[in-house]
């Protein structure tokens, strides 16, 4: 008889990195570790400004500014328990871990040889390369098109041959949105999809009785 477990399965939050064109997933990183915490910011786009239209005060522009920080931690000290099993975090550690996490930043290396190239040749104008669209998910409400803003790692300890076992990561992204993107854009859409969860999910919100506030309606 097939026992089941009551354990319920936890989710992992990461990145999907997709072509902005097709929408392939291209690269997925899984955070090891969930982090305990989530820092958001919003700054809001205001019209109005000093000596600003006073009919514009209640006016926006589009969406916020949001900001995402977040501390993740890789360990490799599970896998050393079992090298047989995991032959890559014996011979480098956690290098391969801390390269994907870097990548999100770098441009590939053909990318910086193809621009060489054609500033050799007398190309006058050379596009800025571009990167994949980096998705952080964090549950399936939460799938954001994102730039990486901020990278930070500390390496905490290392093998015997100086490969990196243990590190902590900071991460800060700007979420996009369709003024950055457009409406046509795969990460224009979720970006919408991901609005309008947050509609659907004030419409849930109890808002309480005006008496709370000490009076029975506004003055």
């Amino acid at each position: 008889m097939s026992t089941m477990s009551r354990t319920p399965k936890i989710l992992k939050a990461g990145i999907v990195l997709i072509d902005p064109i097709s929408s392939a997933m291209q690269r997925m990183i899984t955070m090891q570790y969930n982090p305990d915490s989530l820092s958001r910011t919003f700054q809001m786009k205001e019209v109005a400004s000093d000596g600003a239209n006073r009919s514009e005060a209640l006016r926006i522009k589009g969406p916020p500014a949001e900001t995402i920080k977040l501390d993740a931690e890789i360990d490799a000290t599970d896998q050393l328990e079992f090298p047989k099993n995991n032959e890559q975090t014996v011979e480098n550690g956690i290098y391969s871990a801390l390269a994907a996490l870097e990548m999100l930043i770098y441009p590939q290396s053909s990318q910086l040889q193809s621009n060489y190239d054609l500033a050799a040749t007398g190309t006058l104008e050379i596009i800025p390369m571009e990167q994949p669209l980096s998705l952080f998910v964090w549950s399936k409400q939460r799938v954001l098109p994102v730039r990486i803003t901020e990278l930070s790692i500390t390496e905490e300890a290392f093998d015997i041959n100086l490969n990196p076992i243990r590190a902590k990561v900071s991460l800060g992204m700007r979420v996009l949105t369709v003024d950055d993107l457009g409406f046509d854009h795969k990460g224009g859409n979720l970006f919408m999809g991901y609005l309008q969860g947050k509609e659907a999910l004030m419409r849930g919100y109890e808002q309480g009785q005006i008496n709370q506030f000490g009076f029975d309606q506004l003055p």
